[in-house]
């Protein structure tokens, strides 16, 4: 089986856990590095991208659903999980979560919406950024 690379957002500091996306002929995947439970969310390009959609429109997502936990600390937990597949639930943390949004408005992660095809055919050139 090929290995698959994953692609973080380059808001997320280096060596750092954080959300990761995939895709491969069976769908786009999602992940958090250091989810405990290691659980991969398995969704289709029109549904990743209407996640990408209402993320960067500051709305709320349909297909994707995102819970959060109340509270403002950093490390409060965000769960992500799909309405197709209420079992799987990926964790993250606000800090990692915001890390994802600031690449998804970015459009660090628009060419996984695109087609299986394409997304596993290109590559994103990493790009860093500084926040103060």
């Amino acid at each position: 089986m090929p290995t698959v690379t994953w692609q973080k957002s380059s808001y997320c500091g280096e060596g750092e856990a954080c959300l990761h996306v995939t895709a491969t002929p069976t769908g786009i995947h999602l992940t958090e590095s250091s989810d405990p439970t290691g659980s991969i969310l398995t969704t289709t390009p029109t549904a990743f991208g209407a996640l990408l959609t209402a993320l960067k429109a500051n709305t709320r997502p349909t297909s994707i659903q995102v819970a959060f936990t109340q509270g403002n600390d950093p490390k409060t937990p965000v769960r992500v999980h799909a309405t197709g597949t209420p079992g799987t639930v990926v964790t993250t943390d606000r800090q990692k979560w915001e890390a994802f949004v600031l690449g998804v408005k970015a459009g660090e992660f628009d060419h996984f919406a695109e087609g299986l095809n394409d997304a596993t055919a290109r590559q994103v050139a990493p790009r860093h950024h500084c926040l103060a």
